[in-house]
């Protein structure tokens, strides 16, 4: 395994030996890494898409992250069991944490209070400033953000129409745009995923 998989932008989650160690596949670098982790994605995406399970029930989130990344990392669908450096959740309240932004979210939706952009969009930054997950939290939880708005049958967010996993304009837009949400400024996140 080469050494670039630890070399990570200061706003990914930090890969630790002990996560890479849960490999499940031989991966020769971080762009490796990216192609095998995306083919698990896009298959993730097609089960999620046809699913009729309740998107906001936290055994969802789990089993929608395990479809995500479970052909890739052993540990896809479990919550994490450290702190990180991303996020202000200890990994203790993780449960606790998801399954108030999942109660939250359902009662926005019951109550309309907000559309179903902004509902889904103030769900996938509460869901990434928790960081539920080791790894791939803003792609899980802006998947669930495309389901939400596929089950309101709104027209689908665009994320910035181009790929947040490399380092570039997009990514760097898409974390200033959280970054604001994290000071209780949403527009510019809710802007950029209609973008």
């Amino acid at each position: 395994m080469a050494d670039d998989l630890f070399e990570q932008p200061d706003d990914a989650s930090p890969l630790r030996p002990e996560e890479a160690a849960a490999l499940r596949a031989p991966v020769v670098d971080r762009r490796h890494l990216n192609e095998i982790e995306a083919g698990n994605v896009e298959a993730g995406r097609a089960w999620a898409m046809r699913s009729r399970k309740d998107c906001l029930a936290d055994d969802y989130l789990c089993d929608l992250h395990r479809r995500m990344f479970g052909d890739v990392w052993r540990w896809a669908g479990d919550y994490r069991t450290f702190d990180v450096n991303i996020g202000n959740t200890p990994f203790v309240q993780v449960p606790m944490d998801v399954r108030q932004a999942l109660g939250d979210a359902r009662y926005w939706m019951e109550h309309k209070t907000y559309g179903p952009a902004e509902l889904a969009v103030r769900l996938h930054h509460r869901l990434v400033l928790i960081h539920p997950f080791v790894n791939g939290n803003g792609r899980c939880t802006r998947l669930l953000a495309d389901v939400i708005m596929k089950r309101l049958q709104a027209e689908p967010l665009s994320w910035g129409s181009a790929s947040l996993v490399e380092t570039g304009e997009a990514r760097a837009a898409y974390v200033a745009a959280l970054r604001e949400a994290d000071g209780h400024n949403i527009d510019p996140l809710l802007a950029f995923a209609q973008s």
